[in-house]
């Protein structure tokens, strides 16, 4: 496997011979440098150990860090204040009683920020969810905004060689866990998706992201979400299928919402259901394929 991002390049096997072969044979028409064993590539770094893989981004971490002339700040244990009500200027102009005295924040050093905080969430999870929510005021940055941008830099100052473990363990099971925040966005009242896959102990893909449409109910929103990761199932079952990995079928996908397990089991369509009948005739279809299978999860796990 040869993987190409503009003039970087990993090659990857299981025979040494012909990873040796493919090479020699690159290196006869184009003129390469070796840089040997995989640590690092794009940014981010690899340790290897006996239990896997880990990827991280300790040193991107430390130089944001440092631009910011955050070194001598405090570290802070979550990536976002919960209480804090972060809205748009629109929003703020249309509903009283909201704080006036919040100026705007430089929108060039908001936006390269964000952007930065967003290849950091190629090995960092636990950021998702609070960059996501951060990308949706790149046009009109608040103070509020820039402070809220700052504190997931301060966070992630905590622990910055924290990263992803890609396990040693053998194991091709794969699992997805989903959920859904019903109209949690207070100015479209849109939903917002999460969603997990994890393949043996290795955690492969994850995606915290705003629902395009206005959800009716809970289990629409819920049901959504399922849908969005059976769609990243189907490329990611067709990827291993590409590598010649076997996959153990059907994937579970564990939901909290016992109703939109309800739907995907029973196909009859109501009133209730007739708006998201696309999304029930995908995953209807992939259930009685074989590919997967819903299962619930409490909301506490």
């Amino acid at each position: 496997m040869v993987l190409v991002y503009v003039d970087d390049m990993l090659i990857t096997g299981d025979s040494l011979k012909l990873i040796e072969e493919t090479k020699n044979n690159l290196h006869q028409v184009f003129k390469m440098k070796d840089l040997g064993e995989l640590k690092y590539f794009l940014g981010i770094e690899f340790a290897r150990s006996k239990q896997g893989i880990l990827m991280h981004q300790r040193k991107y971490t430390l130089e944001l860090v440092s631009e910011l002339g955050l070194s001598a700040a405090k570290p802070i244990a979550t990536p976002l204040d919960t209480n804090a009500k972060l809205t748009t200027k629109e929003y703020d102009d249309h509903c009283k009683g909201q704080p006036a005295d919040d100026p705007s924040a430089d929108i060039n050093s908001y936006q390269r920020l964000i952007g930065r905080l967003l290849y950091l969430t190629v090995t960092r999870p636990d950021i998702s969810f609070s960059v996501q929510t951060l990308s949706q005021f790149l046009q009109q940055p608040k103070r509020s905004h820039m402070e809220a941008a700052i504190r997931i830099v301060k966070y992630i100052k905590n622990q910055p060689g924290r990263g992803i473990l890609l396990s040693s363990t053998n194991n091709n099971n794969i699992i997805a866990y989903c959920d859904a925040d019903w109209a949690a966005c207070p100015i479209s009242r849109k939903s917002v998706t999460g969603y997990l896959i994890k393949i043996g102990d290795s955690l492969v893909a994850w995606k915290s992201k705003k629902q395009t449409t206005v959800s009716r109910s809970s289990a629409e929103d819920e049901y959504r979400s399922i849908a969005a990761t059976v769609a990243e199932l189907i490329w990611l079952q067709g990827l291993m299928k590409e590598i010649g990995m076997e996959v153990a079928l059907p994937i579970e996908i564990y939901s909290d919402s016992k109703a939109a397990i309800q739907i995907t089991a029973n196909p009859v369509y109501h009133e209730r259901t007739k708006h998201i009948e696309i999304d029930c005739h995908v995953i209807r279809e992939k259930i009685v394929q074989g590919l997967i299978v819903t299962k619930y999860i409490p909301s506490k796990d």
